[in-house]
């Protein structure tokens, strides 16, 4: 975070580029942001929360738009940021594929293969560890193949040097559609699947910032969701999607719009996440969220 001139706050905001981060893009474009002298510098992450977590460490973003897993995983790990709020609070539907080549068909036959990860702490690969153990096995960590973003999975399932990766289901269904992936089949998020971080220097430097930058895009993704007709056809032009695919996808989609974190359901989260062995032990509450923001 710096100032730009006397007035201009700039802020430096990193998410995947996908449809969910539709609404921070609207908030932008619209000029939301510069109505309260902020300047928002957008990164497009195409590496996802592991790649988010590391830019978070480096002080490269201010703020992230991760998965909910990944980034407790990483702050329980030294990463000096906080979650200050809920983003997405629906499940991500993260697809289960396979390459052509690869000679599975079902998700029986999955179980010692090889899996496509973005990164380590990742959704791809923490999801992954939730769906075996789901289907009732481990995988081996030598199993796992850094493949860097969805391009790389790619190249991975298409050489066989992988045979399983794991991603969102609607980002991916254009690959199904035109044979590059073989469907297996899904696995969902058992929490809210994106929240917003920050790290620990801005909070301490600038909290009204980021509680304006917070309510400005609240209310994008309040306008957002309440323009359906408009949205979905916006999702599909911008996203390559199939109009029904879109449709679908923003019929499941539910916006957090608060910055409040109700203490009960993060308790509920993160012993879920021991439970699943994404985590080792129970952080306090504190440790993972902006104190303010939890709701007791």
């Amino acid at each position: 975070m710096n100032e730009q001139g006397s007035m201009k706050k700039v802020v430096r905001v990193g998410g995947v580029p996908e449809h969910f981060n539709l609404a921070w893009h609207l908030a932008n474009e619209n000029g939301l942001f510069t109505q309260e002298g902020i300047e928002i510098q957008w990164q497009d992450i195409p590496g996802g929360t592991g790649a988010m977590c590391k830019a978070l460490r480096d002080d490269e973003l201010d703020i992230a738009i991760t998965l909910t897993e990944g980034i407790v995983a990483d702050i329980i790990s030294g990463n000096p940021s906080k979650i200050v709020q809920f983003y997405v609070n629906s499940p991500l539907r993260w697809g289960i594929y396979t390459g052509l080549n690869s000679g599975i068909d079902s998700l029986s036959e999955i179980e010692g293969k090889k899996y496509a990860i973005s990164r380590y702490r990742s959704g791809s690969h923490l999801m992954a560890i939730v769906n075996a153990g789901t289907l009732g096995f481990h995988i081996n960590p030598d199993d796992f193949v850094l493949v860097g973003n969805l391009e790389g999975a790619r190249k991975a399932l298409a050489n066989n040097e992988a045979q399983v990766f794991m991603w969102e289901k609607y980002m991916t269904k254009p690959l199904v559609d035109k044979g590059e992936f073989k469907f297996l089949g899904e696995c969902r998020t058992p929490w809210p699947c994106f929240a917003v971080v920050a790290t620990n220097k801005i909070i301490e430097q600038d909290a009204a910032l980021l509680t304006k930058v917070l309510e400005v895009v609240n209310q994008s993704c309040y306008a957002l969701k309440f323009k359906e007709l408009e949205a979905t056809h916006m999702v599909a032009w911008r996203y390559q999607l199939k109009l029904a695919d879109a449709k679908q996808w923003f019929s499941e989609l539910e916006y957090s719009y608060t910055e409040e974190i109700d203490e009960v359901q993060m308790v509920s989260i993160v012993n879920d996440l021991k439970a699943l062995g994404i985590i080792d032990r129970i952080p306090a509450l504190e440790e993972i969220c902006y104190e303010p923001n939890i709701v007791k």
